[in-house]
C-alpha cells in the first residue's frame, strides 16, 4: 500500500466518521415524520353541517315538517323534503333557496296524501341563507346555513411542516452521501428539525384547541365570519367579547283566524331575529284553551322578529299559551302569552276524545312519578320533532269553567319527551318520519313539584297522523 492510498483511507474514515451523527439526525427525523405524518386532524374545527335540519311549520292549516338536507362545503344541489300529516289538505308550495347577491333556485311542490315530498334546489355560494316556502298566502322563511371547509391556522402549519419536512430530509439524505464536508448536510437537517418542531406543535394545538366562535350558533352569521371563522379569535384576544344576550319579549294578538307573535330584544326592543331550530323547531307555542283542548303549533317566521300561525280562537274565554324557543347567546326561554276568544258561544262542555291511553303511577310533590301512554297495540309510531313522545303538563288547576284563564296563572308549565332509542349500529343524525318502528307505550319519568290538579297531554304519530293522549291526574303533599 502506498502512502497516497494510506492518506486516503485515512480520509474517507474520518469522513464517515463525521456523517454518522448528521445520518442518525437525518434518520431519527424520516422516524418522527412517518410516525407524526398520519395525526388527523381535528374534525371539531370545522363548521360544515354534518346533520338535517328539521323545522316544524304550521303553515296556512297545514302541520308541516321541512328537512333540509345535509349541507356541506361543496356547492350544488340542496335536497329539501316536505312532509305532510293526516288532516293537511292538497296544494300546491313554491320552495325558493334565497340569498344576498346570490342565484335564486325556486321549485314547485305538489302535495297530496299525507306523507313525505321531495324537492332539489341549488346554493351557489357559501353563507347564510333562506329556504322560503310560500303556500300562496303566506310565506315562511327559515334560516340556513351553507359552510365552507375551514382550516385551522395550527392545521396549516403542521401541513406545511411536515412538507417542509420531507424535503428537508430529502435534501440532507442527499448531501450526506454526496458532500465531502458534513457541515453541509447539517444545514439542511437542522432544518428539518425546526420544522418538525413546528409540525409537532401545529398537530398538537390543532388535536385540543377549541374551535372558534361558530357561526350561526355563537355569532349571527355572515359570509365574513363563515369564511374566516377564526378571524374572531384574533378579535377576541385585543377585546374579549361577551357572547350572551337578554331575554326576549312576546307580544301575541289574534284575528282573522290567524295568530301573530311579535319577539323583541328586552334591552333594545328591537325584533329579536336570532332564534336557533330547538327540538324541530323555532318556536314550539303550547295552546290551551277555554274548554282545555291543548294545541302544539309552530308559527312560521314571516319576517325578523315576526311570526304566524293559523288558528281559530272560536271559543269564549282565554287561550292561554306559552312558547319554548333557544335564542342565540340567550339559551331555552319559556315566554307566556294569552289571547282572548272571538265567539260569543261559551266553551263546549267536552272535549275531543283522547286518542291514546295514559296510565299513571302518580308519586307525592317533588318525587318521580311514572306516566305512560300507550297507542294502539302496533311499534309503528314515528318520531315526531326528533322525539317519540312528546309530553305537556300544566297545573295545579282549580276547578271551574275556563281552564285556559286557570292554565294562563297555573305555575307549572312543562314540555317533556321521550327520546329516540339508539339503533345497533346506526350512524348519523336523527331519524325522521319515514321511520315507524317505536311504541306502541311511551313512557315519561316526571316530577310534579306541587301538590294539586295538573293536566297532561301526551303527543306522538302514527302513519302521519298527530295523535294527543290527555289524562288529568291527582297529585298529593309529600
Amino acid at each position: 500500500m502506498t502512502l497516497g492510498g494510506v492518506v486516503s483511507c485515512a480520509t474517507t474514515a474520518r469522513h464517515r466518521t463525521g456523517l454518522f451523527p448528521v445520518t442518525l439526525v437525518v434518520f431519527s427525523g424520516l422516524l418522527v415524520v412517518i410516525t407524526l405524518a398520519g395525526v388527523p386532524a381535528a374534525r371539531a374545527d370545522g363548521i360544515g353541517s354534518d346533520a338535517d335540519v328539521h323545522v316544524a311549520q304550521s303553515l296556512g292549516g297545514r302541520e308541516l315538517t321541512v328537512t333540509i338536507r345535509r349541507v356541506g362545503p361543496a356547492l350544488g344541489p340542496l335536497h329539501v323534503d316536505v312532509v305532510t300529516h293526516r288532516g293537511d289538505g292538497p296544494g300546491t308550495l313554491r320552495l325558493t333557496a334565497s340569498a344576498p347577491d346570490a342565484t335564486t333556485s325556486s321549485v314547485q311542490v305538489k302535495l297530496g296524501t299525507p306523507g313525505m315530498y321531495s324537492a332539489t334546489l341549488s346554493v351557489d355560494r357559501a353563507g347564510p341563507w333562506e329556504l322560503i316556502v310560500d303556500d300562496g298566502h303566506t310565506a315562511a322563511r327559515i334560516p340556513f346555513l351553507v359552510p365552507v371547509q375551514v382550516i385551522p391556522p395550527w392545521k396549516k402549519a403542521s401541513d406545511y411542516g411536515f412538507f417542509a419536512a420531507g424535503a428537508l430530509l430529502i435534501v440532507s439524505l442527499a448531501a450526506a452521501m454526496r458532500a465531502r464536508r458534513s457541515w453541509m448536510a447539517v444545514v439542511p437537517a437542522t432544518g428539518m428539525i425546526v420544522a418538525l418542531t413546528v409540525a409537532v406543535t401545529g398537530a398538537t394545538l390543532s388535536a385540543y384547541s377549541p374551535p372558534p366562535p361558530q357561526p350561526g350558533r355563537d355569532l349571527d352569521p355572515t359570509r365574513e365570519n363563515i369564511r374566516d371563522p377564526y378571524a374572531r379569535v384574533a378579535a377576541n384576544s385585543q377585546n374579549p367579547m361577551d357572547y350572551s344576550r337578554p331575554p326576549v319579549n312576546m307580544a301575541v294578538s289574534a284575528g282573522q283566524s290567524t295568530l301573530r307573535v311579535n319577539l323583541t330584544d328586552s334591552s333594545t326592543g328591537r325584533p329579536a331575529d336570532d332564534l336557533l331550530i330547538h327540538h324541530g323547531a323555532l318556536i314550539h307555542l303550547i295552546v290551551v284553551s277555554p274548554a282545555g283542548t291543548m294545541s302544539h303549533v309552530h308559527p312560521v317566521r314571516v319576517s325578523p322578529g315576526r311570526y304566524e300561525a293559523t288558528f281559530d280562537t272560536t271559543e269564549r274565554g282565554t287561550y292561554a299559551m306559552t312558547a319554548e324557543i333557544a335564542r342565540r347567546g340567550g339559551g331555552v326561554q319559556l315566554l307566556r302569552g294569552s289571547v282572548d276568544g272571538q265567539a260569543v258561544a261559551p266553551p263546549p262542555s267536552t272535549t275531543p276524545p283522547s286518542q291514546g291511553e295514559i296510565s299513571a303511577t302518580v308519586a307525592p310533590a317533588g318525587s318521580p312519578s311514572t306516566i305512560r301512554a300507550r297507542f294502539g297495540d302496533t311499534p309503528d309510531l314515528q318520531p315526531w320533532l326528533g322525539m317519540v313522545g312528546h309530553m305537556m303538563v300544566v297545573g295545579p288547576l282549580p276547578d271551574g269553567p275556563d281552564i285556559g284563564k286557570h292554565a294562563l296563572t297555573a305555575p307549572i308549565w312543562s314540555h317533556a319527551h321521550a327520546m329516540v332509542p339508539p339503533a345497533p349500529g346506526a350512524a348519523g343524525g336523527q331519524p325522521d318520519e319515514s321511520v315507524a318502528r317505536y311504541g306502541p307505550e311511551i313512557d315519561f319519568t316526571y316530577s310534579f313539584a306541587l301538590p294539586g290538579r295538573y293536566k297532561v297531554w301526551v303527543q306522538t304519530e302514527r302513519h302521519y297522523a298527530i295523535l294527543t293522549a290527555v289524562t288529568e291526574v291527582e297529585v298529593r303533599q309529600p
